[in-house]
């Protein structure tokens, strides 16, 4: 997938019989876990499973981008996890479990690591927003909305989570970094849920989310494609706009000045080539 990721499948660091099955999901990119999904007594041995593939010959040419989640900062596993992987050539960067401090990211860039996605999942992480996503190698937050609702103590994960979306995406773009991912939908099965929460999530500016079944993969992509309608109506106001030639310029009845024409960019940017070139024709420019 071209351009900015937006669905991110997590898979067990000790199921390594499922790395390349997650890698053919049609993920925008694969978050191998150490953390929350490997038992205390198989850390170690997770490891040495995901240093053995990503070492593997040949193979990292087949795969989309390979993110690690480290056990976090302050675990007994933290060190080791960041020296034996952190800047391992077959990954493209490391997820930073309960992100709180600049130290920790200064601690992932001293062990080579170059680009960091630090997970918001307390209060103290949300506090360090600002710190957090300006941090040397940090090119994207993500929002562990479960634990960040556990840690809060609070009931729901709607509307009750939208002031904290919106100082992600806010941080997100003072810091000049890409719009953040929103957390994980629970219920696997659940495809109208799913469609529901990424959409929302993308209303509010967020700009890919997190899966942790490969059956939500096509359902977050398709809630992040550029639609044909919304391909048809990018086409008509830009075809519209380089026709005035900087002249005053209404499209389906609506005025069109630079912000406009910036989204009708944008949509075609995002657009499937597959789907562009299917979209449907028409509309004037009056």
């Amino acid at each position: 997938m071209q351009g900015i990721l937006r669905s991110f499948l997590f898979v067990p660091g000790n199921r390594p019989e499922r790395f390349d099955k997650a890698c053919a999901a049609g993920a925008s990119a694969v978050i191998i876990d150490l953390e929350d999904a490997v038992p205390t007594a198989d850390k170690v041995s997770a490891r040495a499973a995901v240093l053995e593939w990503l070492s593997a010959p040949n193979a990292a040419a087949a795969r989309p981008p390979v993110l690690l989640r480290l056990n976090a900062a302050g675990s007994e596993w933290f060190a080791e996890d960041a020296e034996e992987l952190a800047a391992h050539p077959g990954l493209a960067g490391v997820v930073l479990p309960k992100a709180e401090h600049g130290s920790e990211i200064e601690a992932l860039t001293s062990f080579g690591s170059r680009t960091v996605y630090p997970l918001i999942e307390s209060a103290q992480g949300f506090a360090s927003l600002s710190l957090l996503a300006r941090s040397t190698g940090v090119v994207r937050l993500m929002f562990g909305t479960i634990d960040f609702i556990v840690d809060m103590g609070i009931r729901g994960e709607c509307e009750e989570l939208d002031y904290f979306r919106s100082h992600l995406v806010l941080e997100s773009r003072l810091a000049g970094i890409a719009p953040p991912v929103d957390g994980v939908t629970t219920a696997i099965s659940d495809a109208p849920l799913l469609e529901t929460e990424t959409l929302r999530a993308r209303r509010f500016g967020f700009g890919g989310k997190l899966c942790i079944h490969p059956r939500q993969v096509p359902v977050v992509n398709a809630s992040y494609a550029s639609t044909p309608e919304e391909i048809a109506w990018a086409r008509r106001v830009l075809e519209g706009a380089a026709a005035a030639n900087g002249a005053a310029l209404a499209v389906d009845g609506k005025m069109v000045d630079r912000p406009v024409i910036l989204k009708a960019q944008e949509i075609m940017a995002q657009a499937p080539a597959s789907v562009t070139a299917t979209a449907t024709q028409g509309g004037s420019a009056a």
